[in-house]
């Protein structure tokens, strides 16, 4: 009895520790899942060391994570509704939306309140085209001083980039270092920034990594950019589609929620290297062609006029937006009765900017006048005012009629409001299928907004099956037009003004940001080795860094040129295959010229694969085919493999002809050479004679044509040969009597012209060429004087004159 109570114990036992094992594993199982998420690699431009930069010691009180202290979202928001831009931030309180900034309010004191208006207000003028830039920039300084977070972050990027004032790295490091460790996010996202690229100090990709996170919790749209792009193409972790949505559907939602109804401002993406090669044009205007029409504009050319205004009012083509110039130059328009002018200015009053106030009433009255002339701009302007309410009671029958008409003539607002009208089901039955159709057609023509509805439903899959990397493109196209896209231009303005230190640093913050233009932009200037901020040595290792992150996002250019890295190595080793692998991805995938020439250069000398001549001759066509500018190198090379291929050739001939024969023919080279040369000039001469002869062949005269022939070459002799047999005087020859056989045959010829080959035959001789008189008193006929001073080419055709001559005298 003992004993089997014993041994139920036992069992019991066992059946307790196993439940305790599975649990333990299970708990190890979750942290091991969790622990995966963030994946911390170590990367330096130098060898890592294995001691730590510091140690970490952790607090003495930890405050758990509670449930109320998360952000809650409401997933029932409208997220495609238009923000006004009017909203101060008690309105915002008011709406319940962001419970941070209740209690930032409660908590903030009278000082603290003035110097954040005070820095809102220097921040508005700085990026104004009207305001005070110097007096803003020193309110920023001011307030820097006096330790004010924010404007301590401007000034530090400021000094990072060279905006507003003279660049200083260390000093914007030493700020950034200083405010990150206070929990500034902007300050997490310039440290990050700073160990990314090894700038003033080694690279620590893992550091960077950290700080990017830090900032990206305490919501710097900068920093989730980053980490957006990081996650998307597995840089420094490892690649998570899912991660990468999270963080671009972030940063797009801040740049979709301030687009206003003209669609937001215009990123020009200008590559230095497409702008060197085709001749320095890259899409920026000229500055004496602004001035040429603004001088039409001047003069009333309405066309200048629209244009003037269109570029001041969306910016772009190296012109900033300046409301004020895009109002007056839209004025001026209007009074002529332009229509697009109208309906400009209608969009002008119904947003409201720093030259006018927002004034629904006019816009309304602009908006009608255009649509009365049939243009689309202000029917889609009058369909958003329905829509809204704007100035009048909301209608969606009217606001779709009149989206519709404006998207029947492919205006791009009047897609994208047709598109959300589907969407939401506004008057019209709920049809994805239709929302999807006018949201392509909108993003076709560069609606930022038409992008971000596009990115909603593949990130949901509503309407269409659910794509993450379709979503995680279309969020990125989003977030790339938010406002640091100014910075694109800047870097480009201070790369052509010979500022390139301040130009390399925008590049490099906008490639972090993964900037594709950016990336390619910045490893342009390590190539060149314009830039002093980095040492000559690492220039081309950091440049090889940057060409292949512009290459993993399709740029043919950045991948053929990663491939010369490889080829000569370029800041790395020469590896031929890796340098073919590369050419053959840009000229199979991205359909390159240069590739395709390479490739055929490759298969040429045999560097890197077998060496095959009519795969080279095949890679050069190809080259020539696509690429006008290749015809010319693609001749030379091909003229170069075939002199290879006819030595090659020759090099066969003499295994094949024995060493002997050759070596005769070595021996008597010039002999045989002088031969050939000989051989070919009686070639050429028995070529060119039979052509003239065949040609003579073919005239065969008639019998009386010849008569009259003969007859004027007989005047012709005559007239050219006096009676003594001078020849050269300027007396005729005596004209043989009526009844003579010569004065016959004379009537004859001037009585019958002459038919076409007749004519021929006798002018083809050309001008008399003999100076030889006849001796003095011997006679000389017509006929034979005529023979004498026009020489045939040929004796059978002055045996045919002779004989004709014979038959006219009997």
């Amino acid at each position: 009895m003992k004993k089997l109570v014993i041994v139920l114990l036992l069992l019991v036992n066992t059946i307790i520790c196993e439940k305790d094992n599975d649990k333990a594993e299970k708990e190890e199982a979750s942290s091991s899942e969790s622990s995966d998420d963030i994946i911390v690699v170590h990367g330096s431009w130098e060898e890592a060391s294995t001691q730590s930069s510091g140690s970490f010691s952790p607090p003495e009180d930890v405050v758990s994570f509670e449930a109320s202290d998360a952000v809650r979202i409401d997933p029932s928001a409208d997220n495609t509704k238009s923000y006004d831009k009017s909203k101060n931030v008690e309105s915002i309180v008011n709406e319940g939306d962001s419970e941070s900034v209740i209690n930032t309010l409660e908590t903030e004191s009278e000082e603290e309140k003035q110097k954040r208006e005070k820095y809102e207000a220097a921040l508005k003028n700085l990026h104004s085209s009207s305001g005070s830039k110097y007096q803003a920039w020193n309110d920023i300084v001011e307030l820097g001083s006096q330790e004010y977070g924010p404007a301590l972050v401007t000034i530090a990027w400021a000094k990072l980039l060279g905006t507003h004032t003279r660049q200083k790295i260390s000093d914007a490091k030493e700020i950034f270092t200083k405010l990150a460790n206070e929990g500034i996010p902007d300050a997490q996202m310039g440290l990050g920034f700073f160990y990314a690229t090894g700038t003033q100090h080694n690279s620590s990709q893992s550091k960077a990594l950290l700080h990017y996170t830090f900032g990206a919790f305490g919501g710097s749209n900068w920093a989730q950019m980053a980490l957006g792009y990081r996650h998307f193409s597995g840089s420094g972790v490892a690649a998570s589609c899912e991660k990468a949505l999270d963080y671009y559907r972030r940063v797009a939602s801040s740049v979709a929620s301030e687009v206003s109804f003209s669609g937001g401002a215009t990123v020009q993406r200008i590559r230095l290297q497409d702008e060197l090669e085709g001749g320095g044009y890259g899409g920026i205007l000229d500055n004496d062609l602004i001035e040429y029409y603004q001088l039409l504009a001047d003069k009333g050319d309405v066309q200048a006029q629209v244009g003037l205004g269109q570029l001041h009012y969306q910016g772009g083509r190296g012109i900033a937006r300046d409301p004020a110039q895009a109002l007056h130059y839209f004025q001026q328009a209007a009074e002529s009765g332009n229509a697009v002018a109208m309906a400009f200015l209608g969009k002008i009053y119904l947003e409201g900017n720093d030259a006018v106030n927002q004034c629904n009433e006019t816009a309304m009255k602009y908006f009608k006048k255009a649509a009365s002339l049939n243009n689309p701009v202000g029917q889609s302007g009058l369909g958003i005012m329905y829509l809204y309410g704007k100035g009048v009671e909301k209608d969606y029958k009217k606001a779709f009629e009149y989206f519709s008409k404006a998207a029947e003539q492919s205006w791009v607002d009047g897609q994208l409001y047709l598109g959300n009208m589907y969407y939401h089901g506004w008057e019209v039955k709920r049809d994805y299928k239709m929302a999807i159709k006018y949201y392509n057609l909108a993003s076709q023509s560069g609606h930022v907004l038409a992008f971000f509805n596009l990115a909603d439903m593949h990130a949901t899959g509503t309407g269409m099956l659910r794509s993450c990397p379709t979503a995680v493109e279309l969020y990125k196209n989003v977030a790339e037009r938010g406002k640091w896209g100014d910075l694109m231009m800047e870097a480009h303005s201070n790369y052509k003004n010979g500022l390139y230190d301040e130009a390399l640093m925008k590049y490099l913050l906008l490639a972090e940001l993964g900037f594709e233009v950016a990336q390619s932009n910045a490893a342009y200037i390590l190539d060149r080795k314009d830039s002093e901020v980095f040492t000559s040595e690492e220039m081309w290792k950091r440049a090889l860094v940057y060409w292949s992150r512009a290459a993993a996002q399709g740029y043919s250019a950045a991948r053929v040129r990663l491939g010369d890295y490889y080829y000569y190595g370029w800041g790395t080793t020469i590896d031929y295959e890796t340098a073919a692998s590369h050419y053959r991805i840009a000229s199979e995938q991205q359909n390159n010229a240069q590739a395709m020439f390479n490739l055929g250069y490759m298969h040429e000398l045999g560097l890197g694969m077998k060496q095959d001549i009519h795969l080279a001759k095949r890679f050069y066509d190809l080259a020539a085919d696509t690429s006008v500018d290749a015809k010319v190198p693609v001749y030379l090379a091909l003229t170069k493999l075939a002199v290879v291929f006819a030595w090659k050739n020759a090099e066969d001939l003499k295994l094949i002809i024995g060493p002997e024969t050759w070596d005769s023919l070595e021996l008597y080279w010039d002999l045989y050479l002088v031969s050939l040369l000989f051989l070919l000039l009686g070639l050429m001469l028995i070529l060119r004679r039979p052509n003239s002869q065949r040609a003579r062949n073919h005239i065969h005269p008639r019998p009386h044509q010849q008569e009259a022939a003969a007859g004027q070459t007989a005047s012709r002799g005559g007239n050219q040969t006096n009676q003594n047999g001078a020849v050269g005087s300027n007396r005729a020859a005596p004209s043989p009597p009526a009844g003579s056989p010569e004065g016959a045959s004379s009537a004859a010829a001037s009585s019958s012209p002459p038919s076409t080959e007749t004519r021929t035959s006798s002018s083809n001789p050309g001008p008399a060429t003999s100076t030889s008189t006849a001796p003095v008193g011997s006679s000389t006929s017509p006929a034979s004087a005529g023979s004498s001073t026009s020489p045939a080419p040929s004796s059978s055709s002055t045996s045919k004159d002779k004989d004709s001559t014979e038959r006219s005298s009997n």
